[in-house]
């Protein structure tokens, strides 16, 4: 979960954020005043629709290419082979290109190393590009740890044209990761709760994950329709924006609570394999507002809300729809472990307790999609 805690209020951020269109073509430049041999790792689709744009770009800035082809889990495992490379290359430099787990297995392998760090996102899914740790899963997938780092990536370059090409689930996982940073650093505000630097959270913290939110009921939804045509438009702008930066300074400096430790507890069986990282936080979200006790009325908007952006809302759509009480007895021993953040919540929370909340998030959402003439929900399928 979150580091020892101090008593102080602390507020953690990248050295440099760029976001825009054409922003990779300045990847060169940024780089450059961190070190003189990068090692750039990227999945080998990653690679080949990045490779020209960066090339040009570190060939203006005077540097070498060199790919190390990402193994596909962020593991410790492929943390470790990534350092080893690293440090094979000489590299004084890492690049994570791609979605969270290469970012996040870059930001391990550079550290191991003591490297400067550089993060490009080419999806816009996690808030991984900006934080100071990494989520660590098994072999198997499952979610194992979080690493923690003494500092943010330095640089973190986000180009909006790579984020309107991509597969819109990519936009809306993120949005499902993204809504949770808000319900989550309230639940820390209300309490006695900790950051993931062990710190308390400071306003600005709360206020920015309060932000991310705000942008996000306003710009979510035309931001969906845009990406399903290739576009950057305002819309898209924002919410690239508070997918990973807002949401990244809001989780790390306003803290966690339930919507992300029943993820990790999602995780532990393999029902949930097929849904992306914010897919499953969506069902935490609702989990934890039932958990909390909120209205009626704000659970059913924000099932509404997310089932109209196309996130999960629903057990049957994370392939829990039958499940039996011994599998979801799995999820909530993993959810509520020592460790987890769900302890930042203001009050006490059982497996029991856990059990029901998400038996409820299948009563609220199916309702709440057919009051609002939404489709019946259906049984996850995997994203090529």
């Amino acid at each position: 979960m979150t580091q020892r805690s101090t008593g102080l209020r602390s507020l953690m951020s990248p050295g440099r954020y760029v976001q825009g269109r054409g922003a990779l073509a300045e990847l060169g430049t940024h780089v450059a005043r961190l070190g003189e041999r990068p090692l750039l790792v990227a999945d080998d689709q990653v690679r080949e629709l990045t490779e020209e744009p960066i090339r040009a770009s570190f060939e203006a800035a005077g540097l070498p290419v060199l790919f190390e082809t990402f193994g596909g889990v962020p593991s410790r495992v492929e943390s470790e082979r990534v350092a080893a490379r690293l440090r094979d290359h000489g590299a004084d430099v890492v690049v994570g290109v791609g979605g969270g787990a290469p970012i996040d297995t870059a930001k391990a392998a550079g550290d191991d190393l003591g490297i400067p760090r550089v993060s490009v996102p080419t999806v816009a899914s996690t808030d991984a590009p900006t934080s100071a740790l990494s989520v660590v899963y098994t072999e198997d997938g499952a979610f194992e740890s979080y690493r923690f780092y003494d500092r943010n990536p330095d640089v973190v370059v986000l180009d909006t044209e790579l984020i309107a090409k991509a597969p819109t689930h990519f936009l809306v996982a993120g949005v499902g990761d993204a809504l949770a940073t808000w319900i989550e650093a309230r639940a820390v505000s209300r309490g006695d709760g900790t950051t993931m630097t062990g710190d308390r959270a400071t306003r600005a913290g709360t206020a920015l994950a309060k932000l991310s939110w705000d942008i996000l009921w306003e710009s979510a939804l035309p931001a969906v329709r845009a990406v399903e045509h290739d576009l950057v438009t305002p819309a898209v702008e924002a919410v690239a924006e508070a997918n990973t930066l807002l949401s990244g300074l809001g989780f790390e400096s306003g803290g966690l609570a339930a919507a992300h430790a029943i993820h990790d507890g999602l995780t532990a069986v393999p029902h949930t394999h097929a849904l992306a990282h914010g897919q499953k936080v969506n069902i935490g979200s609702i989990a934890q507002l039932i958990l909390e006790g909120a209205p009626s009325s704000e659970i059913e908007e924000f099932v509404r809300f997310t089932a109209r952006v196309g996130l999960p809302t629903t057990l049957t759509e994370a392939g829990l729809g039958e499940a039996t009480d011994d599998v979801l007895r799995t999820v909530a021993e993993a959810a509520t472990a020592p460790s987890e953040t769900i302890h930042n919540l203001p009050f006490a929370v059982t497996v029991t307790d856990v059990v029901d909340a998400l038996r409820a998030v299948e009563v609220f959402g199916q309702q709440a999609r057919d009051e609002a003439g939404l489709s019946r929900a259906q049984a996850p399928t995997a994203h090529g």
